[in-house]
């Protein structure tokens, strides 16, 4: 079974690392751009349509505050841009704002965190590839109509690649990536150009529609509502901000200065393309409706069912470079693709906060060991399991899971500056030194400012998204957050039951005696070498223990022992309804009642067999009785085996195995280890 496993394995994520080949996993800046920020600058993809949208309640007449919402965004991505500089110079060891708030806020701050930053990850990867499936689905008509079982595909597909490592998955996402990038700023000049300069008139393919408002005549508080749910609906844009901050490892040093710089570099670009498709937007009359069969209208009548709504993006690229040209399927297809790869920033931040996370005892330690390409299997693929089965509950439709999105990133990010103005002032109590109180100060007023901003977008997210799917991600915060209490107080629990006691030591080191028990069902080889192996340990006291089941068994048995001359006791139990398991345990137990300070050594014969079939023929009352004496305080259970012949196959096999390697499992070894040939050879 192992060599079956172990090709298909190595044939999908690659041959195993050594845990010192870890640094050459690490990013240099033009490779961490794509894994990192994939997610805010893809986001530009759909982050417009979601501002027109819900503009689009109140009619045509509410897009001429799009530009003013855009600015809105711009000047929150620059806040927490500015902020996030911050956060990676003072925390590079990758905990990011969990890390920030749990020092400085204290834990129940940093559970807070992880519980939103962890319900944000599996919505990124959720979202972006249904998102993408749906841009997908324009151009291929089975795509839209097995939506849910492509959107699954693709997170299994990124699932298997990230499994391979950061590196080599990181240089798969850079080539989209740049290219969805170079396609948007090559649409935004063309467009200015021929906008501004050729002063031609660009039709987006909806340009001739109408919008039906769904109310119209908005005026007061009930439109400055609509303006907040927009704005709450462009911030999407800022999604995934934080993942630089967790992934400071996984860059070249200098960690914290390249990480800067990485999210520096994606505030600009991210800006820049929300802007430019927002105004290309106005420029090309595109129009959206949150439900396009009813409320857009051509010449006065409703497009119908049958109608499928184009992207933002779509539509301003088929008006700037015409529908079906190079660019325009270019754009498109490193569109559908860019939105696939912006959930490599949950791949990466997820396993590695939860590492964190189960180092600090809130997730089991399992999540925290790294797997055979030095990534953390482990949450890669819980991830890829609560991001499929939150695309399967939502049929991996992105208008419904948008509505749970960046509630999660709004709490972490306000958290996290608010920890971060905490730990300026904690260090500007001590600090001497001009200059660096200057920066300090400096860095504490951009931080605070952060934290208000933030703070503020929450609350405006909250209350304009909570009745529309909000409430099911603080649901999940919610649950996270319980789990892990759980989790930790679980481990919190068994570390004080089995901590070793610093008075008296003796008494749990040392029983009183030990008392030695040999389960005995036959008199034959097995059983032989059980009773030899058990005299050897020297017991205080030894016996040999059988269940009346068959009286004829175990009359031949007595005769058989007392023919033979064995020189230890035989201890017959009875059993009147056949059972093996019950009166070993009973007996047993009443060992330790009689004597609390004994120690009871149980010995089981077992079989060694070759082939997993024979395990069904043989070992099944061992299999029980182990399992029932394990909740006996004071017993130790010992198996004793036997080899049957069938067990050389085993050993066998597993000698093939050893020098049997799976496909890319083995490169060439160093020079230096491979046999030199003698002097003068072969010349």
């Amino acid at each position: 079974m192992s060599k079956l496993t172990d090709l298909p394995k190595r044939i999908l994520i690659g041959r195993a690392l050594r845990s010192d080949k870890l640094g050459e996993t690490l990013l240099p800046k033009r490779i961490a751009l794509p894994v990192f920020a994939s997610d805010p600058l893809s986001s530009v993809a759909y982050a417009p349509g979601e501002v027109l949208l819900v503009l689009s309640i109140a009619g045509l007449s509410a897009y001429h505050f799009s530009p003013w919402i855009a600015l809105a965004v711009v000047v929150l991505m620059f806040t927490v841009v500015a902020s996030y500089r911050q956060n990676v110079h003072a925390y590079p060891s990758g905990g990011g704002d969990y890390e920030v708030a749990n020092t400085n806020l204290g834990p129940k701050a940093g559970l807070t965190v992880a519980s939103a930053l962890l319900v944000d990850y599996v919505l990124t990867v959720a979202v972006s590839i249904s998102s993408g499936i749906e841009n997908l689905g324009s151009a291929v008509p089975f795509v839209v109509e097995h939506k849910v079982l492509c959107a699954v595909g693709v997170i299994v597909l990124l699932t298997l690649m990230n499994l391979r490592g950061v590196k080599e998955s990181g240089s798969l996402f850079a080539i989209p990536t740049y290219v969805f990038v170079a396609g948007v700023f090559i649409m935004i000049a063309w467009g200015a150009y021929k906008g501004i300069v050729l002063d031609e008139t660009m039709k987006a393919p909806t340009a001739d529609f109408e919008i039906k408002p769904e109310h119209q005549g908005l005026a007061g508080f009930a439109l400055f509502f609509l303006l907040l749910r927009a704005f709450s609906s462009g911030c999407a844009a800022l999604t995934g901000v934080e993942a630089i901050s967790n992934g400071v490892p996984a860059f070249r040093k200098p960690k914290s200065k390249n990480a800067a710089t990485t999210l520096a570099l994606m505030g600009a670009l991210a800006v820049t393309m929300f802007c430019g498709i927002i105004f290309l937007a106005l420029a090309t009359d595109v129009r959206m409706a949150e439900k396009p069969a009813q409320d857009l209208l051509l010449n006065g009548v409703p497009v119908g069912e049958s109608y499928v709504q184009d992207p933002v993006i779509s539509q301003v690229a088929a008006a700037v470079f015409g529908d079906g040209t190079f660019f325009f399927v270019l754009l498109a297809a490193a569109t559908a693709l860019v939105l696939f790869l912006a959930a490599n920033t949950a791949y990466n931040g997820f396993p590695l906060l939860g590492s964190i996370l189960a180092q600090d005892r809130y997730l089991p330690r399992q999540l925290h060991t790294r797997g055979d390409r030095l990534t953390f299997s482990n949450g890669i693929v819980l991830l890829a399991g609560a991001a499929a089965l939150l695309v399967w509950v939502y049929g991996a439709d992105s208008t419904k899971l948008i509505q749970l999105y960046i509630v999660g990133v709004f709490v972490s990010f306000t958290l996290s500056q608010t920890g971060m103005v905490r730990h300026w002032n904690r260090h500007l109590k001590t600090e001497k030194d001009p200059a660096k109180r200057r920066h300090m100060i400096r860095s504490r007023a951009i931080n605070t400012f952060g934290a208000f901003f933030t703070g503020l977008v929450l609350v405006v997210v909250l209350a304009t998204k909570f009745t529309h799917g909000a409430w099911v991600a603080l649901l999940g915060m919610v649950i996270f957050y319980g789990t892990m209490t759980a989790i930790r107080r679980h481990y919190d629990s068994v570390a004080e039951e089995i901590a070793a006691a610093e008075e008296r030591p003796d008494e749990y080191v040392r029983p009183s005696r030990v008392r030695s028990v040999v389960l005995v069902s036959k008199l034959h080889k097995p059983t032989l070498r059980a009773l030899a192996y058990a005299k050897l340990l020297h017991a205080s006291e030894l016996e040999a223990l059988s269940v009346n089941v068959d009286p004829a068994e175990t009359k031949a048995l007595k005769e058989e022992w007392e023919r033979r001359g064995i020189n230890v006791p035989l201890k017959i139990l009875d059993s009147p309804y056949r059972e093996i398991t019950r009166p070993v345990i009973e007996y047993v137990k009443n060992i330790r009642r009689e004597s609390p300070r004994d120690a009871v050594s149980v010995y089981i014969p077992e079989y060694v067999v070759g082939h997993w079939y024979e395990h069904l023929l043989h070992n099944q009352s061992a299999l029980r009785l182990k399992g029932r004496l394990l909740f006996t305080p004071g017993v130790m259970v010992t198996s004793v085996p036997y080899q049957l012949q069938s067990s050389e196959a085993a050993k066998k096999r597993a000698r093939k195995r050893q020098d049997w390697n799976a496909p890319g499992s083995v490169r060439r070894g160093p020079v230096e280890k491979r046999a030199k040939e003698p002097a003068g050879k072969g010349t």
